[in-house]
């Protein structure tokens, strides 16, 4: 029989919402879902689902995150929404100096300079500690058996991996890379759509994080490891960095939006930047989606909103500017203001003073996750540490060696980040977690989902279909080949510069879990441009 492309479906298909009332995960792959539900069924909550599906998706998915990257988590439980920033610092010793040394005159991708702390596997003690019912050792046991006995690679998954390897192979040619084509091209290539991949050494590793509650990976045999391939590599991480790491509990921020209050993670996150856009859009009444004028204000909106929170998020105690002035009615209205007929090229505003995967889960108690993990760029650093399948985040790309800048790199700073978890609440009572991954799409995809239920009452597989847009820069915009031809041309009479994207990763990969608060039914929608499933009962 002649091999299946597993990658051509030319003809069109139709996902419908999920719907359960006892349990519910949404991820981008169905192993990873199916961990999650695991936990379910064998008595634990919505937090021990989130861990184990996250841990899974470390082995299942290694093209977006890993044990070696950051994460962050809103926690909705007892009618209390919780925010975990679980991302890490730069090094406590590197400088804009140093890396000037070496003839950067940014932060480069790859290698050690762009490597900072994980923050994931102290992510998964803390939820596990403060929420969890089951032990971390359970939890782990699915990633850990996939890790060890392999799985066979999926569509999207596979032609991530071997876009990956095409690239690193050409770029990754130092020494201290060989580790990660040992990892994940071990036959000298990558696997193929439907082989099995395993990983013992990612397996070894789980079990030791496992069994300390992740204090081997900052304070025990894993951090010893990773600290002495840094010095090999003349790398500026050392254990003193992972032992002082600790994640931080944060009060998530938020902004009303037609009755509904979309809340997100605050800076370091950027998920500032999709609240920032919906409180301009609040200043208009939108009664069609498919609209040239629709999509032009959002459009519009999110430059704005993009360009201030690339001038002005940082690490909180760095920002010049609060969250509230960011976030103020008369800041959204001088920002609406410039709002008009033709596309505008956004500059900084003056406010008052004053790569990843995403997955949510949803139990029967009530209680919900939206959580959110990646190494940044795909894979990451390129670096893997030695016999343990700690792939490193290159996290550190996003700092500016611009001494000026509100992002500046220094030692011990966390920096501007793109991965943001989001969550829907209505008159104090949760209607659920949803997320769009994909580094600056994810604001974007935040708003084009909320706007999607709120504005146009889409179910939640219907708001993560629809035709996705991104802005790039300037008045560039791309739009996937399903976005309707006479209101991209639309968008042109108005300035706008379009371009059809082919390449359906560009826009993010979302879920979305709603809970009715009557019935306790779950509704869930999961992204039709990967491997996404949504496992329930």
């Amino acid at each position: 029989m002649k091999a299946f492309d597993y990658l051509n479906y030319p003809y069109p298909s139709q996902r419908m919402t999920a719907v359960a009332n006892r349990g519910m995960v949404a991820t981008s792959q169905p192993l990873a879902s199916q961990a999650g539900l695991e936990m379910l069924k064998k008595g634990g909550n919505a937090i021990d689902a989130a861990i184990a599906t996250a841990a899974a998706l470390t082995v299942v998915e290694p093209t977006s995150n890993g044990i070696g990257g950051d994460a962050f988590a809103l926690v909705w439980t007892k009618g209390k929404l919780h925010g975990l920033n679980s991302s890490g610092p730069a090094p406590g010793n590197i400088s804009i100096e140093k890396v000037k040394e070496r003839g950067y005159d940014s932060m480069p991708k790859f290698g050690w300079l762009p490597v900072t702390v994980p923050g994931v596997p102290a992510a998964w003690a803390e939820l596990s500690e403060r929420f969890g019912k089951l032990s971390l050792t359970e939890v782990l046991q699915p990633a850990i058996e996939y890790a060890a006995d392999g799985y066979p690679i999926s569509p999207v998954l596979g032609r991530f991996w071997k876009s990956a390897y095409n690239k690193f192979k050409q770029v990754l040619t130092d020494e201290e890379f060989k580790h990660w084509f040992e990892t994940f091209a071990p036959a000298g290539r990558p696997p193929e759509i439907g082989e099995v991949w395993k990983s013992p050494g990612h397996a070894d590793t789980l079990r030791s994080i496992a069994k300390t509650n992740a204090e081997s990976f900052y304070r025990g045999e894993l951090a010893d490891k990773i600290a002495a391939f840094s010095q090999s590599g003349e790398g500026y991480l050392t254990k003193a960095d992972l032992e002082g790491y600790k994640p931080e509990w944060v009060d998530p921020i938020s902004v009303p939006y037609r009755g509904y209050d979309v809340w997100e993670i605050p800076p370091n996150g950027q998920g500032l930047i999709a609240l920032m856009a919906l409180n301009t859009l609040t200043g208009y009444t939108f009664d069609e989606k498919e609209s040239v004028d629709t999509y032009h204000k959002q459009l519009e909106a999110m430059k704005l909103a993009f360009t201030d929170g690339k001038q002005f998020i940082t690490e909180k105690q760095h920002m010049t500017h609060t969250v509230e002035e960011l976030l103020s009615d008369a800041y959204a209205a001088q920002r609406r203001a410039l709002i008009s007929e033709e596309a505008l090229t956004p500059k900084p505003g003056n406010p008052p003073k004053g790569g990843t995967v995403y997955l949510a889960t949803a139990d029967q108690e009530g209680n919900m996750v939206s959580f959110i993990q990646s190494n940044y760029m795909g894979f990451g650093s390129g670096l893997v540490v030695p016999g343990t399948g700690i792939a490193l985040q290159n996290r550190g790309h996003d700092f500016s060696l611009d001494p000026a800048h509100e992002n500046a790199l220094a030692g011990g700073k966390r920096t501007y980040h793109t991965i943001i978890p989001g969550f829907l609440t209505k008159k104090g009572r949760a209607v659920g977690p949803f997320g769009v991954m994909g580094g600056y799409m994810q604001p974007q995809g935040h708003l084009q989902v909320v706007m999607n239920t709120v504005d146009f009452h889409l179910n939640p597989q219907a708001a993560l279909d629809a035709p996705r847009w991104q802005w790039i820069e300037g008045k560039k915009i791309i739009v996937e080949p399903h976005f309707p031809t006479h209101i991209a041309e639309g968008l042109v009479r108005k300035g706008h510069h379009i371009q059809v994207e082919l390449e359906k990763g560009v826009f993010g990969r979302g879920q979305a879990i709603w809970r009715d608060p009557e019935t306790g039914t779950l509704y869930g929608g999961t992204e039709s441009r990967t491997d996404g499933s949504i496992a329930a009962f």
